[in-house]
Protein backbone atom coordinates (compact mmCIF):
# COMPACT_ATOMS: atom_id res chain seq x y z
CA UNK A 1 0.00 0.00 0.00
CA UNK A 2 2.70 2.18 0.87
CA UNK A 3 4.24 2.11 -2.34
CA UNK A 4 1.24 2.39 -4.96
CA UNK A 5 0.40 5.48 -2.19
CA UNK A 6 3.81 6.82 -3.15
CA UNK A 7 3.71 5.97 -6.96
CA UNK A 8 0.63 8.05 -7.50
CA UNK A 9 1.87 11.02 -5.03
CA UNK A 10 5.19 10.98 -8.09
CA UNK A 11 1.87 11.40 -10.72
CA UNK A 12 0.39 14.19 -8.98
CA UNK A 13 3.38 15.92 -8.56
CA UNK A 14 4.37 15.58 -12.05
CA UNK A 15 0.92 17.11 -12.69
CA UNK A 16 1.65 20.24 -10.74
CA UNK A 17 5.28 20.47 -12.29
CA UNK A 18 3.33 20.16 -15.96
CA UNK A 19 0.78 23.02 -14.63
CA UNK A 20 3.62 25.82 -14.49
CA UNK A 21 4.95 24.77 -18.09
CA UNK A 22 1.46 25.56 -19.23
CA UNK A 23 1.18 28.49 -16.91
CA UNK A 24 4.10 29.94 -19.00
CA UNK A 25 3.05 28.56 -22.57
CA UNK A 26 -0.45 30.46 -21.90
CA UNK A 27 1.87 33.34 -22.01
CA UNK A 28 2.04 34.25 -18.29
CA UNK A 29 5.36 33.33 -16.32
CA UNK A 30 6.48 31.44 -13.52
CA UNK A 31 5.87 34.22 -11.07
CA UNK A 32 2.25 34.11 -10.73
CA UNK A 33 2.21 30.05 -11.03
CA UNK A 34 4.24 29.85 -8.01
CA UNK A 35 3.06 32.56 -5.79
CA UNK A 36 -0.71 30.98 -6.73
CA UNK A 37 0.79 27.58 -6.01
CA UNK A 38 2.87 27.86 -3.15
CA UNK A 39 0.29 29.86 -1.01
CA UNK A 40 -2.32 26.99 -1.65
CA UNK A 41 0.31 24.47 -0.17
CA UNK A 42 0.71 26.61 2.84
CA UNK A 43 -2.70 26.46 3.35
CA UNK A 44 -2.56 22.28 2.67
CA UNK A 45 0.78 22.47 5.09
CA UNK A 46 -1.55 23.86 7.72
CA UNK A 47 -4.47 21.01 7.20
CA UNK A 48 -2.01 18.59 6.72
CA UNK A 49 0.30 18.87 10.18
CA UNK A 50 -1.21 21.06 12.87
CA UNK A 51 -5.29 20.66 11.85
CA UNK A 52 -5.26 17.05 11.02
CA UNK A 53 -2.94 16.01 14.45
CA UNK A 54 -4.60 18.45 16.38
CA UNK A 55 -1.16 19.46 17.25
CA UNK A 56 -0.89 23.12 17.67
CA UNK A 57 1.81 24.07 20.18
CA UNK A 58 4.12 26.91 18.77
CA UNK A 59 7.61 26.78 18.51
CA UNK A 60 9.54 29.68 18.13
CA UNK A 61 12.95 27.89 17.56
CA UNK A 62 11.55 25.17 15.03
CA UNK A 63 9.89 28.13 13.18
CA UNK A 64 12.75 29.89 13.07
CA UNK A 65 13.90 26.51 11.47
CA UNK A 66 11.21 26.47 8.81
CA UNK A 67 11.51 29.96 7.82
CA UNK A 68 15.41 29.57 6.77
CA UNK A 69 13.90 26.45 4.78
CA UNK A 70 11.38 28.56 3.13
CA UNK A 71 13.93 31.14 1.75
CA UNK A 72 15.90 27.72 0.60
CA UNK A 73 12.97 26.81 -1.25
CA UNK A 74 11.74 30.42 -2.63
CA UNK A 75 15.18 30.84 -4.09
CA UNK A 76 15.15 27.29 -5.37
CA UNK A 77 11.19 27.69 -7.20
CA UNK A 78 12.55 31.14 -8.39
CA UNK A 79 15.74 28.99 -10.17
CA UNK A 80 13.12 25.77 -11.12
CA UNK A 81 10.85 28.66 -12.94
CA UNK A 82 13.77 30.05 -14.72
CA UNK A 83 14.94 26.96 -15.77
CA UNK A 84 11.33 25.75 -17.13
CA UNK A 85 11.02 28.99 -19.02
CA UNK A 86 14.70 28.48 -20.75
CA UNK A 87 15.02 25.27 -21.48
CA UNK A 88 13.04 21.56 -21.86
CA UNK A 89 10.81 21.01 -18.78
CA UNK A 90 11.48 17.00 -18.90
CA UNK A 91 14.91 17.23 -18.26
CA UNK A 92 14.57 20.30 -16.09
CA UNK A 93 12.21 18.15 -13.57
CA UNK A 94 14.16 14.96 -13.76
CA UNK A 95 17.41 17.18 -12.83
CA UNK A 96 15.37 18.32 -9.76
CA UNK A 97 14.31 15.12 -8.67
CA UNK A 98 17.82 13.24 -8.52
CA UNK A 99 19.01 15.93 -6.54
CA UNK A 100 17.57 13.42 -4.46
CA UNK A 101 20.98 11.64 -3.95
CA UNK A 102 23.10 14.42 -2.55
CA UNK A 103 21.12 15.60 0.75
CA UNK A 104 22.73 12.09 2.31
CA UNK A 105 26.37 13.51 1.33
CA UNK A 106 25.49 16.76 3.12
CA UNK A 107 24.56 14.88 6.35
CA UNK A 108 27.56 13.07 6.43
CA UNK A 109 29.97 15.94 6.43
CA UNK A 110 27.55 17.68 8.40
CA UNK A 111 26.99 15.26 11.03
CA UNK A 112 28.64 12.04 10.41
CA UNK A 113 28.66 8.48 12.26
CA UNK A 114 27.94 10.24 15.94
CA UNK A 115 24.25 10.61 14.46
CA UNK A 116 23.59 7.64 11.98
CA UNK A 117 25.29 9.06 9.10
CA UNK A 118 27.51 7.19 7.13
CA UNK A 119 28.43 7.03 3.55
CA UNK A 120 28.29 3.51 1.94
CA UNK A 121 30.01 2.59 -1.63
CA UNK A 122 26.07 2.49 -2.65
CA UNK A 123 25.57 5.92 -1.94
CA UNK A 124 29.45 6.73 -3.70
CA UNK A 125 28.25 4.71 -6.98
CA UNK A 126 24.62 6.17 -7.34
CA UNK A 127 25.44 9.30 -6.39
CA UNK A 128 28.25 9.08 -9.36
CA UNK A 129 25.47 7.68 -11.82
CA UNK A 130 22.94 10.61 -11.27
CA UNK A 131 25.88 12.99 -11.82
CA UNK A 132 26.48 10.89 -15.10
CA UNK A 133 23.11 10.76 -16.43
CA UNK A 134 22.43 14.63 -16.34
CA UNK A 135 25.99 15.61 -17.68
CA UNK A 136 24.98 12.69 -20.64
CA UNK A 137 21.44 14.15 -21.12
CA UNK A 138 22.76 17.84 -21.31
CA UNK A 139 25.60 17.14 -24.07
CA UNK A 140 22.74 15.94 -26.34
CA UNK A 141 20.50 18.87 -26.00
CA UNK A 142 23.85 21.13 -26.08
CA UNK A 143 22.56 23.12 -28.90
CA UNK A 144 19.09 23.92 -27.75
CA UNK A 145 18.68 27.69 -27.46
CA UNK A 146 19.04 29.36 -24.16
CA UNK A 147 20.96 26.60 -22.93
CA UNK A 148 23.85 28.53 -21.18
CA UNK A 149 21.29 29.96 -18.99
CA UNK A 150 18.90 27.01 -18.92
CA UNK A 151 21.66 24.67 -17.51
CA UNK A 152 22.87 27.63 -14.87
CA UNK A 153 19.16 28.13 -13.45
CA UNK A 154 18.97 24.01 -13.80
CA UNK A 155 22.36 23.75 -11.61
CA UNK A 156 20.78 26.08 -8.77
CA UNK A 157 17.64 24.73 -8.48
CA UNK A 158 19.54 21.00 -8.46
CA UNK A 159 21.70 22.69 -5.35
CA UNK A 160 18.98 23.89 -3.75
CA UNK A 161 16.95 21.61 -3.80
CA UNK A 162 19.57 18.95 -2.27
CA UNK A 163 19.89 21.79 0.55
CA UNK A 164 16.18 22.56 1.16
CA UNK A 165 16.29 18.18 1.54
CA UNK A 166 18.94 18.12 4.15
CA UNK A 167 16.61 21.11 5.85
CA UNK A 168 14.18 18.27 6.12
CA UNK A 169 15.81 15.46 7.35
CA UNK A 170 18.22 17.86 9.73
CA UNK A 171 14.53 18.48 11.53
CA UNK A 172 14.06 14.57 11.46
CA UNK A 173 17.31 14.31 12.94
CA UNK A 174 15.72 16.50 16.07
CA UNK A 175 13.37 14.20 16.96
CA UNK A 176 16.04 11.09 17.27
CA UNK A 177 18.39 12.83 19.04
CA UNK A 178 17.23 16.04 21.14
CA UNK A 179 19.43 18.30 22.25
CA UNK A 180 22.69 19.86 20.61
CA UNK A 181 22.60 18.56 17.01
CA UNK A 182 25.47 19.87 15.62
CA UNK A 183 26.70 23.72 14.16
CA UNK A 184 25.27 25.16 18.09
CA UNK A 185 21.58 24.04 17.52
CA UNK A 186 19.52 22.38 20.45
CA UNK A 187 16.46 21.22 20.18
CA UNK A 188 14.15 19.57 22.59
CA UNK A 189 11.80 17.15 21.75
CA UNK A 190 8.31 19.24 22.13
CA UNK A 191 10.15 21.62 20.18
CA UNK A 192 11.15 19.15 17.16
CA UNK A 193 7.91 17.90 17.31
CA UNK A 194 5.97 20.99 16.45
CA UNK A 195 3.79 20.61 13.59
CA UNK A 196 4.36 24.38 12.25
CA UNK A 197 7.71 23.52 10.75
CA UNK A 198 6.17 22.92 7.15
CA UNK A 199 3.97 25.72 7.57
CA UNK A 200 6.23 28.32 8.06
CA UNK A 201 8.62 27.35 4.99
CA UNK A 202 5.85 27.19 2.65
CA UNK A 203 4.29 30.14 4.39
CA UNK A 204 8.08 32.06 3.96
CA UNK A 205 8.46 30.87 -0.13
CA UNK A 206 4.98 31.94 -0.74
CA UNK A 207 5.98 35.29 0.64
CA UNK A 208 8.61 35.90 -1.25
CA UNK A 209 6.70 34.89 -4.54
CA UNK A 210 3.92 37.42 -3.57
CA UNK A 211 6.90 39.96 -2.91
CA UNK A 212 8.25 39.24 -6.07
CA UNK A 213 5.21 39.12 -8.53
CA UNK A 214 4.25 42.50 -6.66
CA UNK A 215 7.36 44.47 -7.65
CA UNK A 216 8.26 42.88 -11.26
CA UNK A 217 4.77 42.53 -12.00
CA UNK A 218 2.17 45.11 -12.98
CA UNK A 219 -0.89 43.72 -13.79
CA UNK A 220 -3.21 40.84 -12.30
CA UNK A 221 -2.35 37.09 -12.82
CA UNK A 222 -4.29 36.38 -16.36
CA UNK A 223 -7.07 33.15 -16.55
CA UNK A 224 -5.18 30.99 -17.35
CA UNK A 225 -2.49 31.62 -14.64
CA UNK A 226 -4.97 31.49 -12.09
CA UNK A 227 -6.45 28.29 -13.46
CA UNK A 228 -3.06 26.12 -13.84
CA UNK A 229 -1.69 27.70 -10.37
CA UNK A 230 -4.73 26.34 -8.57
CA UNK A 231 -4.28 23.25 -10.20
CA UNK A 232 -0.78 22.82 -9.36
CA UNK A 233 -1.51 24.08 -5.81
CA UNK A 234 -3.94 21.45 -5.36
CA UNK A 235 -2.01 18.35 -6.99
CA UNK A 236 1.27 19.60 -5.34
CA UNK A 237 -1.07 19.46 -1.96
CA UNK A 238 -2.32 16.21 -2.65
CA UNK A 239 1.31 14.76 -3.73
CA UNK A 240 2.22 15.83 -0.42
CA UNK A 241 -0.79 14.33 1.76
CA UNK A 242 -0.06 11.02 0.25
CA UNK A 243 3.63 11.27 0.63
CA UNK A 244 2.76 11.48 3.96
CA UNK A 245 0.53 8.72 4.57
CA UNK A 246 2.67 6.59 2.30
CA UNK A 247 5.21 6.87 5.49
CA UNK A 248 2.39 6.12 8.30
CA UNK A 249 1.49 2.95 6.08
CA UNK A 250 4.55 1.45 4.41
CA UNK A 251 5.95 -1.89 6.10
CA UNK A 252 9.76 -1.62 6.97
CA UNK A 253 10.29 -3.13 3.72
CA UNK A 254 8.39 -0.61 2.00
CA UNK A 255 9.66 2.11 3.84
CA UNK A 256 13.14 1.23 2.62
CA UNK A 257 11.43 1.94 -0.80
CA UNK A 258 9.12 4.45 -1.33
CA UNK A 259 11.50 8.00 -1.06
CA UNK A 260 13.42 6.44 -4.06
CA UNK A 261 9.96 5.40 -6.04
CA UNK A 262 8.71 9.05 -5.32
CA UNK A 263 11.55 10.46 -7.21
CA UNK A 264 12.30 8.16 -10.03
CA UNK A 265 8.08 8.45 -10.42
CA UNK A 266 8.49 12.11 -11.01
CA UNK A 267 11.51 11.58 -13.48
CA UNK A 268 9.64 9.32 -15.13
CA UNK A 269 6.28 10.81 -15.54
CA UNK A 270 7.53 14.03 -15.94
CA UNK A 271 9.81 13.08 -18.93
CA UNK A 272 6.68 10.85 -20.31
CA UNK A 273 4.73 14.27 -20.13
CA UNK A 274 7.89 16.12 -22.07
CA UNK A 275 8.27 14.00 -25.05
CA UNK A 276 4.35 13.30 -25.81
CA UNK A 277 3.14 17.18 -25.37
CA UNK A 278 6.44 19.29 -25.76
CA UNK A 279 8.15 16.62 -28.39
CA UNK A 280 11.44 16.65 -26.51
CA UNK A 281 13.95 13.98 -27.36
CA UNK A 282 14.28 12.12 -24.01
CA UNK A 283 17.54 10.64 -23.46
CA UNK A 284 15.98 7.81 -22.01
CA UNK A 285 19.17 6.35 -21.94
CA UNK A 286 20.90 8.97 -19.62
CA UNK A 287 17.39 9.19 -17.89
CA UNK A 288 18.04 5.75 -16.88
CA UNK A 289 21.34 6.24 -15.78
CA UNK A 290 19.60 8.99 -13.56
CA UNK A 291 16.87 6.52 -12.24
CA UNK A 292 19.29 3.72 -11.77
CA UNK A 293 21.92 6.18 -9.55
CA UNK A 294 18.43 7.46 -7.50
CA UNK A 295 17.87 3.67 -6.57
CA UNK A 296 21.17 2.87 -5.93
CA UNK A 297 22.06 5.85 -4.04
CA UNK A 298 19.13 6.67 -1.80
CA UNK A 299 17.81 2.63 -1.21
CA UNK A 300 18.36 1.59 2.16
CA UNK A 301 19.68 -1.73 1.37
CA UNK A 302 20.80 -2.66 4.53
CA UNK A 303 16.66 -3.28 5.22
CA UNK A 304 16.14 -4.63 2.36
CA UNK A 305 18.55 -7.34 2.42
CA UNK A 306 17.60 -8.16 6.19
CA UNK A 307 14.02 -8.40 4.72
Amino acid sequence: MGIFLMVIASLFVAISNLCMRRSVDAGGSSKSFLMIQLSLVFLVAVLLNPVRTGDYHWSGCMAIFGVASGILLAVMMICLGKAVEKGPPGLTFAALSSSTVMPMILMVLFFGAPFGYIYTLFNGLGSLLVVLGLFWAAWQGRSSEKKQSWASFVTGAFVLHALFLMMMQWRALFLNFPGENGLFLSFDMDDAKSQWFMPAAFFVAALVQVIIYMATQKRWPSRPEVLYGIIGGLTNGTGTFLMIRSTEVSTPLEHAMIFPIFSVGIILFCNLWGQRLYKEKVNWAACGCCVLGVLVGTLDWQALLSS
